[in-house]
C-alpha cells in the first residue's frame, strides 16, 4: 500500500499551525469541487483533500499520523505495526464530515473504518454545559500484571495544541491498577481521565484497551496459557514423572507412554484467573540427544538395527 502524504496533498509543511491548514484546505476545495472545477480529476482530489483535512485538523489523528509516518520512507510499502497505536490516547465519537464519505485504505489501515472524530476544545470556546469526551487508548502490559494483580504506572502520548497551534504530544503518567486475570481486548474504565467538560460538566472517561506483550514462555489463548515441555524420547515412549515450573509454582506431571510431539497436557485452573478460570496447557516437544560421542553414535546404529519403525510410513507415495 502506497504512503500518503497528506501534508503534500494540502500543500503545507509539516510544521503548519492548524489555521494554515484550514486555509490551505477551503481554498483547494473551492478548487476542486466537483460542481464548480473543470479539472478531469476534481472528484478524486476533492475526496482526497477532504481525507487529508480529516486528519489533520484534529490534533489527534495528526498526531498519531505524525507518530507513525515518521518511521516510513520512500519505497516502502506502507504496511503500520499491529501496535503502532500502542501507549496513544485518541478520542471517542464518529466522523461527522459529510465530505469524507469515503476513504482510502490507507485513511483505514490507520484508524479503522468509524474512527472517532476529534474532541479537542479550546478553553472558553463554547459558553455552554457539556461532559467531556471519553478516550480510549491500547496498552500493552506483561502477562505477570494479568496473573498477578499489579498498580503500575502507563504512559501514554496526549495530543496538544501549543500556544502557536501546532499539535505537539506530551507524555501523560497514571497509576493504573491491573485486575487479576484481565485478557487482551478487556478494557479498563478510569473514571473522570478523559477528556475535560466544557463549563462545570464532569470530565469524560479513560478506557484502556489490554493487549500483553510477547512472553519468553507462555503464549495467551483466551484465559488458557500455554508453554512448550520439552522431553527426551525415552520419557516419551516410556512415559516420566517430571517436574515443571508453572505461574503457580512447581509441579509434577505425568508423562503418558508413547507420548508424541504436540501432545498437550492440561492442567485445570492454571491459567489466567476469573470466574471461571483458564487452564495450562504444556505442550510436549521431543528433543532428540545429538550423536556427537562414540557411545551416542554406537546407541543410535543399534536402534536403527533393531528397530522396523519407519517415520515416513504415511507420507510415501
Amino acid at each position: 500500500m502506497e504512503f500518503k502524504d497528506y501534508y503534500q496533498i494540502l500543500g503545507v509543511e509539516r510544521d503548519a499551525d492548524q489555521d494554515e491548514i484550514k486555509r490551505a484546505y477551503r481554498k483547494l476545495a473551492r478548487k476542486f469541487h466537483p460542481d464548480v472545477s473543470k479539472e478531469t480529476d476534481a472528484e478524486a482530489r476533492f475526496k482526497e483533500l477532504g481525507e487529508a483535512y480529516e486528519v489533520l485538523k484534529d490534533p489527534e489523528k495528526r498526531a498519531a499520523y505524525d507518530h507513525l509516518g515518521a518511521n516510513w520512507q520512500a519505497g516502502q510499502d506502507f504496511r503500520p505495526p499491529p501496535d503502532w497505536d500502542a501507549g496513544f490516547e485518541f478520542s471517542g465519537g464518529g466522523f461527522t464530515s459529510a465530505d469524507s464519505a469515503a476513504y482510502s485504505d490507507f485513511f483505514e489501515s490507520l484508524f479503522g473504518r468509524g474512527f472517532s472524530g476529534g474532541g479537542f476544545q479550546r478553553a472558553g470556546a463554547h459558553q455552554y454545559r457539556a461532559r467531556g469526551e471519553d478516550h480510549h487508548a491500547r496498552i500493552l502490559i506483561d502477562l505477570e500484571d494479568a496473573l498477578e494483580g499489579r498498580t503500575r504506572p502507563i504512559t501514554l502520548q496526549v495530543p496538544e495544541i501549543d500556544d502557536h497551534g501546532r499539535v505537539r504530544t506530551r507524555a501523560r503518567t497514571l497509576n493504573v491498577r491491573i485486575p487479576q486475570g484481565v485478557t487482551a481486548g478487556q478494557k479498563i474504565r478510569l473514571a473522570g481521565q478523559g477528556a475535560p467538560g466544557i463549563g462545570d460538566a464532569p470530565a469524560g472517561d479513560l478506557y484502556l484497551e489490554i493487549d500483553f506483550r510477547p512472553h519468553p514462555r507462555y503464549r495467551v489463548d483466551g484465559r488458557d496459557l500455554l508453554a512448550d515441555l520439552p522431553i527426551a524420547p525415552w520419557e516419551a515412549a516410556l512415559g516420566a514423572r517430571v517436574k515443571v515450573g508453572t505461574p503457580g509454582g512447581t509441579v509434577e506431571l505425568t508423562v503418558p507412554e508413547n507420548s508424541r510431539s504436540g501432545q498437550k497436557l492440561r492442567l485445570k485452573g492454571r491459567g489466567l484467573a476469573g470466574k471461571n478460570p483458564g487452564d495450562l496447557y504444556m505442550v510436549l516437544q521431543i528433543v532428540v540427544p545429538p550423536a556427537n560421542t562414540d557411545e551416542m553414535s554406537a546407541l543410535y546404529r543399534e536402534m536403527a538395527e533393531m528397530s522396523d519403525f519407519d517415520p515416513r510410513a504415511g507420507v510415501r507415495g
